[in-house]
């Protein structure tokens, strides 16, 4: 009978089982349902945004206006000729300062310097109500490092008063400030003089300013290392060292000399060892701190043998950005001497490989010069320089700059002769202190050809860069950040515990610092970029007198005053031009939606672009922020591997460094959205050169709906309308719009305003006066290019007198625009008319849009969700009208849309839509936030839809229409046609994106997430059914976090600062111990802590603190000790620039793609997609049943890019092989016929040595 049990029990079983074994998983998904809930879904969000947004209303508004074809070749033209005259506004300005500088020193020459002169110091002077800081009593008799009486000068009070133009910094328009660094003594008589007499200048910065109010800081930096600024400003003293010399920016280093190739030669002896090996590090450092990118540098070591810093640089020149300066800089750091040094090997190698670099037109192609830096020569290897500089006398090609290293110091004069016999300067050192100032002597004799040709003053234009910043504060900068991070994992310690080990949270927690140092954004307020205009101020004497130590025989020296012949450079002259300055004058109005212009250097990088991403971390600059080249930044939509540019984009390229003008199309990826969405579109490029600057103009628009723009007729132009009685302050009624705030609409010269909009108001006031006129140019001329004009043809009458009170400027083609978008879109922020019959905007056949009309404002609120309706013009005009449940909201509603959403055509969901419109016209595009779900505040949900106007065949983008609404009330919607269905466990339901985000989840918190990180499985099955297509985007201006650990063997043997360093990591160690230890211990200190620096972003509330038993069970054991210092010691890494890539993804779109007919197939196919109409969404229903590989995991996060590097090579490697062309900068003068007459070539050593111990400490360098 067991047999027969055993039967009925399989069969009850199987009987259990029968609704399961029928319905296969796959069943679970009903397509036709499904479809049917897309369709549905679709239809009344697209009703209730044609009902709130009444964008037919919007269309017919538009129908007076015309669309014309845009002439790219016209626009770009225009804006260079605008960009050229207000750069040569700059440079008129900058010439006077010069010639005024000159003449001056001039007629002060004879002048004594008077140690007790007041000036306007921008460090110390005080403002009225400043405490006066005390005298130091008692003062002490003398100055040890100057050997003079210590001089005390009262600061200097100065009222300083706020200006917008100078971004808010307080200034004082009637004087200018001094800032003197801190390795410059400003009593010393050379420089207190310079002061004295510069102080001259203040007339000419007035007057420049009168007759220029755009000028931004007017600057003139001495030779001797002060900066006199106006307006005068107090200097920061946010930052914890002042780094900033003037002779270090590149403004400066460009002006007073031309081009350069350098070859940097460092003695490798064995007795470059301790201070020697600093001092020598520091001067290598300071030689690379004044190089630019139109320099060209190299570094050489040599012992026995002559060996490049950095390996894959052997045999060449490279260009000096900040990336391959901070390559030479580490090499450097790594460098440790061996042995005996061959001097004339390095020499030999030196001259080769700058005379390769002539022959074959590569590096600088001007200026030539080896800096040998060690503690002595054995001989003056006259015979090398013979050989290589002196064939063509009395011409040396490569001048030669010595650096003697150390105090005690026997055989100086064959390194001097080195120096003195080609055309160079020798300068000994024995102390870091004097490195800065004893290097920049070689800037004033590179600029002798300079001077002695007298009426040559080139004009120098810099590259961008970030103000007074230094790049050093960026390394700072991250040390402070990594240090904030260790602060927050000690406190989380107490709060969590051993949580804080679980992978879990360990992952947690480094993804979102990862986060934070993926923030990139594009316009910044952080810092304030800019190009500056510059050009030398020469020193009009041509003999002097001297007074020099002069050595009588070995063992007496004497104070000598001579006269001999002099060529020097008093210092440059320069001012500012603010990026952003530059950008109004590009009138983004004509290039339209999705259009920009940038500007490139002779050098290929950008002077700004759309996608030029300067900052990380929100207020961090990038190690080589300045030097991103225009086709890293211009990515073609080709395929290709990275940095494998296209041969097209590089023809392209050298056409425009060339200055040539040209256009073309090209095939590109568009990546926005903070770098997590792509748009792949075919776009137009039209360029021409900046005369008189190195340069040139590149606008660009996609050619699908930038070749139309709109344009209004003649009888709808402003004078007309106010002929005929319209009030044009009342076209902008109310207070629900806005205007571009980065746009140039109308700009007063002598007048500031409180908003954008504040100043529209009053020129619409003007326009409305009898007499009103259009100005002819942003820019004013330079006074003497006017006077000229004037006295030529004095009836032209097109710019306004220099003298004029009152200047502003106005686009008029903006203007009329913007006064025809307002006047015929006033209706537009008056509160929708619920209960119109005949709301032109809502269609009466559907039943929601029927039930939208009856329902009163405040069940309308509460059932949709609708909280702002907006619209945005191609003018840059933004209207909006709120929704409002009741009166309680009426005063903060719409505050928060109208403080983030300004920008018109530049929002994302601007572009957004008018990208969608070719997709499908009738329809809208929905987005979140990114990351939605993982905040705890309302998500809303952003909604746009383009406006097209169509005449004679042409289309253009005339506005574009959105709402936002409540995310939970698009949830609601969704369940109410879902029921249930996705709402039980077999079945998971989602909307994403065009861009695979999820919008609709039944996991809230996944809101906002990629897809493909929330189910990798599917998303990949998504992709190979072509529902989407993987887009790969470059990101070329990264930045990567190498360790800091050194594990060089000789550094560990060689320094004893190692094992100072061994201590003082083991200090660190206990130190973190004991203060964990007090977190526990004062439960009441380290809660207070918690408060004020635990982690804002933790979802979960703190535990409290478990029972310590330690890890092992043994309590607080050695073992676990341990443990925890590993884990709380900081693991320092360092900025280093790097190449990552991101995969991004968007939608096919190709029509009636056969994907969206397969329905769902058991576990082969275990989901169904469809496209939810009239929308950028689709709807995805999967089938939870089926087995999931959870090991798949896409992600848009990025990765970094892994090039075929051999051993010890970097990114800098990869690059240097793969240099790009270049065009050199015009200005070039190296030599002149009457500097051989100059014989100043530095002072020779005047220290006595002991040669025995000398000897003695030779031999024990050697053999120790």
């Amino acid at each position: 009978m067991s047999w027969w049990r055993l039967y009925l029990g399989q069969l009850a079983i199987l009987v259990c089982l029968a609704p399961y074994v029928n319905l296969q998983p796959a069943e679970n998904i009903n397509y036709n349902l499904v479809h049917s809930w897309a369709d549905k879904l679709g239809m009344e969000l697209f009703h209730l945004g044609d009902f709130i947004t009444r964008r037919k209303e919007v269309q017919e508004s538009f129908k007076d206006a015309k669309v014309v074809s845009r002439n790219g070749a016209s626009i770009v033209d225009s804006m260079a000729k605008e960009i050229e005259m207000m750069m040569d506004l700059k440079v008129s300005a900058v010439r006077r300062i010069m010639d005024t500088a000159e003449n001056t020193a001039l007629s002060h020459q004879n002048e004594k310097a008077d140690k007790m002169f007041s000036y306007y110091s921008a460090k110390e002077m005080l403002e009225p109500g400043d405490p006066v800081p005390p005298i130091p009593t008692p003062a002490p008799d003398m100055d040890k490092d100057i050997g003079e009486p210590l001089i005390y000068v009262q600061p200097k009070v100065v009222v300083l008063e706020p200006r917008p133009e100078f971004h808010n910094t307080p200034v004082n328009f009637s004087v200018s400030s001094v800032h003197v660094p801190v390795n410059v003594f400003d009593r010393a008589p050379d420089v207190i003089k310079a002061i004295q007499w510069s102080e001259n200048l203040d007339q000419i910065f007035r007057d420049n300013y009168k007759n220029d109010p755009t000028l931004s800081w007017q600057f003139f930096g001495s030779s001797t290392g002060f900066m006199r600024q106006f307006p005068a400003s107090k200097w920061r003293k946010d930052v914890p060292v002042d780094l900033y010399d003037c002779r270090l920016r590149s403004w400066y280093m460009e002006a007073a000399t031309s081009p350069k190739d350098i070859v940097i030669l460092m003695d490798g002896s064995g007795s470059m060892l301790g201070q020697r090996l600093d001092i020598a590090k520091h001067v290598v450092n300071t030689i690379l701190d004044t190089l630019g990118t139109n320099d060209f540098v190299n570094i050489f070591t040599f012992d026995k043998e002559v060996s490049p810093v950095v390996g894959c640089f052997d045999e060449t020149l490279i260009q000096a950005t900040l990336g391959n300066i901070r390559e030479l800089k580490e090499g450097i750091e790594l460098f440790s001497p061996k042995s005996i040094a061959n001097y004339t090997a390095a020499l030999t190698k030196a001259f080769e490989i700058l005379e390769d670099a002539k022959l074959n037109s590569r590096g600088a192609q001007c200026n030539q010069a080896i800096m040998i830096i060690g503690d002595g020569a054995p001989e003056n290897n006259r015979e090398v320089f013979e050989l290589h500089n002196w064939r063509d006398p009395p011409y040396k090609p490569v001048r030669v700059f010595t650096y003697l290293i150390g105090k005690e110091v026997a055989n100086w004069d064959d390194i001097r002769w080195m120096a003195c016999e080609n055309q160079g300067y020798y300068v000994h050192l024995s102390d870091t202190a004097e490195v800065r100032e004893m290097v920049l002597n070689y800037i004033p004799v590179m600029a002798r050809p300079l001077v002695l040709g007298r009426h040559d003053h080139p004009v120098i234009w810099s590259q961008v860069y970030a103000d007074i910043e230094d790049t050093k504060l960026s390394d700072y900068l991250w040390d402070i950040s990594q240090c904030e991070y260790q602060k927050a994992d000690v406190l989380q310690f107490w709060q969590v515990r051993d949580r804080m080990l679980e992978p879990i949270e360990m992952h947690r927690r480094k993804y979102r610092r990862m986060k934070e140092t993926w923030k990139q954004p594009v316009d910044s307020n952080v810092y304030q970029f800019m190009t500056t205009v510059s050009m030398p101020i020469y020193d009009r004497r041509e003999n002097a007198n001297i007074t020099e130590e002069v050595l009588i025989n070995e063992a007496l020296w004497e104070l000598q005053t001579r006269e001999t012949k002099i060529a020097n450079i008093l210092g440059v002259a320069g001012t500012d031009v603010p990026i952003n300055e530059i950008k109004k004058l590009l009138s983004p109005f004509t290039l339209g939606v999705n259009g920009y212009a940038f500007i490139v250097t002779n050098n290929g990088y950008v002077l700004f672009h759309p996608d030029f991403r300067p900052i990380f971390q929100g207020y961090i600059l990038k190690p080589s922020y300045n030097s991103v080249d225009m086709i890293e930044v211009e990515l073609l939509d080709d395929d290709r591997a990275a940095r494998d540019f296209n041969p097209l984009l590089m023809t392209i390229r050298d056409s425009i460094i060339n200055q040539s003008t040209g256009s073309k199309w090209m095939l590109v990826k568009n990546h926005f959205d903070e770098m997590k969405r792509v748009a792949r579109i075919k776009r137009q490029y039209y360029w021409t050169a900046i005369k008189k600057t190195p340069f040139t103009l590149v606008i660009s628009y996609p050619e699908q709906y930038g070749v139309s723009h709109m344009d209004i007729r003649a009888d709808q132009e402003i004078h007309r309308i106010s002929i005929k009685g319209t009030n044009l302050r009342n076209v902008f009624s109310g207070k629900r719009w806005k205007i571009h705030p980065d746009w140039l609409f109308c700009k007063h010269s002598n007048r500031t305003f409180k908003t954008p909009e504040i100043e529209l108001l009053y020129f619409l006031e003007r326009m409305s006066e009898p007499g009103w006129r259009w100005p002819g140019s942003r820019s004013a001329m330079p006074p003497e290019h006017a006077a000229a004009m004037f006295s030529n043809n004095s009836s032209t009458g097109r710019y306004p007198s220099i003298n004029e009170k009152e200047r502003y400027y106005c686009d008029r083609q903006l203007m009329q625009a913007l006064v025809f978008d307002a006047r015929v879109t006033g209706w537009f922020s008056n509160n929708t008319s619920f209960n119109s019959k005949d709301d032109k905007g809502t269609s009466a056949s559907s039943p929601i849009a029927v039930l939208m009309g009856l329902l009163p404002r405040n069940e309308f609120k509460q059932r949709f969700g609708v909280t702002v309706a907006f619209l945005a013009t191609h003018s840059g005009l933004t209207r909006w009208h709120e929704f409002h449940s009741n009166a309680a909201e009426e005063s903060g509603a719409g505050e928060t849309f109208s403080q983030n959403n300004t920008r018109a055509i530049d929002e994302i969901w601007y572009k957004r839509a008018v990208d969608q419109h070719f997709v499908r016209e009738e329809s809208f595009v929905y987005s979140v936030p990114f990351d939605a779900g993982e905040s705890n505040s309302e998500i809303l949900v952003t909604a746009s839809h383009a406006v097209f106007h169509n005449e004679g065949g042409k289309t253009a983008p005339a506005a574009v229409v959105g709402f936002q609404f409540q995310h939970s009330a698009l949830y609601k919607l969704f369940h109410n046609i879902t029921g249930n269905a996705c709402a039980v466990d077999d079945k998971d339901c989602y909307i994403l994106d065009n861009n695979g985000y999820v919008v609709i989840s039944t996991r809230v918190h996944e809101t906002g997430r990629f897809f493909g990180e929330v189910n990798g499985a599917i998303m990949k099955r998504l992709l190979e059914e072509n529902v989407y297509k993987q887009v790969t985007v470059y990101d070329y201006q990264a930045v990567c976090f190498e360790s800091k650990s050194d594990n060089n063997a000789s550094s560990m043997l060689l320094s004893p600062i190692f094992h100072v360093l061994r201590v003082g990591k083991w200090l660190l160690h206990t130190a973190l111990w004991y203060i964990v230890q007090l977190l526990q211990w004062a439960p009441g200190v380290s809660s207070h802590y918690a408060d004020m620096y635990g982690d804002s972003n933790e979802t979960e509330p703190p535990a409290p603190p478990p029972e310590d038993h330690g890890r092992n069970g043994n309590g607080h054991g050695k073992k676990d000790k341990d443990y925890w210092l590993r884990y709380l010691t900081l693991h320092r890494t360092r900025l280093k620039p790097c190449d990552m890539k991101r995969e991004l993804y968007t939608l096919f779109k190709e029509k009636d793609n056969v994907v969206y007919n397969m329905t769902a197939h058991a576990c082969e196919r275990p989901f169904v997609v469809l496209p939810i109409p009239f929308s950028n969404l689709i709807l995805l229903v999967i089938d939870q049943l089926c087995p999931r590989d959870a090991t798949v995991m896409l992600t848009v996060n990025p990765q970094p890019i892994d090039y075929p590097l051999a051993i010890n090579e970097t990114l800098a490697c990869y690059k240097h092989a793969r240099e790009f062309n270049r065009m050199r900068p015009h200005s070039c003068i190296s030599r002149h016929a009457n500097e051989s007459g100059i014989k100043l070539c530095g002072k020779a050593c005047s220290i006595y040595a002991n040669l025995g111990l000398l000897l003695l400490c030779h031999i024990l360098s050697r053999w120790l």
